[in-house]
């Protein structure tokens, strides 16, 4: 089991920066592969950001490559999602996830959620 829970979220104006954290509990940090995911209203939940277990591959949603960032503290048992150059369409409730299965980075194959946190970027 692992428990997730997200934090850092709020309002920001445009162009600004934000960074999310996420801390684990459970099992082992490194054991499992890690992602930010975004749901938008009326729209459907969406992948950003994804790091696989080893912490040496990331990858990125076209929408947010170049601004955001994602990384890990193995010590800290947490992940983060630096957001810069903030967009009003960036505005979400961000979700985090690990045990992700597969390599599409689909919410199918995704094991645990967070309760995920707001981010509200004005124009």
């Amino acid at each position: 089991q692992v428990q997730l829970v997200e934090s850092g979220g709020g309002l920001v104006q445009a162009g600004g920066s934000l960074r999310l954290s996420c801390a684990a509990s459970g099992r082992t940090f490194s054991t499992y592969n890690k992602a930010w995911f975004r749901q938008a209203p009326g729209k459907e939940r969406e992948f950003v950001a994804g790091m696989r277990r080893s912490g040496a591959e990331t990858y990125y949603a076209d929408s947010v490559k170049g601004r955001f960032i994602i990384s890990g503290d193995n010590a800290k048992n947490t992940v983060y999602l630096q957001m810069n150059s903030l967009k009003p369409e960036d505005t979400a409730v961000y979700y985090c996830a690990g045990d992700i299965r597969g390599s599409d980075w689909s919410t199918g194959y995704v094991s645990y959620w967070g309760k995920g946190t707001l981010v509200t970027v004005s124009s």
